[in-house]
């Protein structure tokens, strides 16, 4: 009787190890943060409305 509990209690014990199974891990895709920079359309605005008063002021 004592064999037959132990082969109970191994069996349990061996089934519940591999119950889940081996997995493939799941890597998440790094994130790229591009970086934008127009400091190009700050100065742009400002220069073309100094040409449009200039030629008012010409006329």
């Amino acid at each position: 009787m004592k064999k037959l509990a132990l082969v109970a209690a191994l069996s349990l014990a061996a089934t519940s190890a591999f119950a889940g199974g081996m997995a493939e891990p799941v890597m998440e895709p790094a994130v790229v943060e591009a970086s934008t920079s127009s400091s190009a359309g700050g100065i742009v605005v400002p220069l073309l409305l100094l040409l449009v008063v200039a030629a008012a002021a010409s006329n």
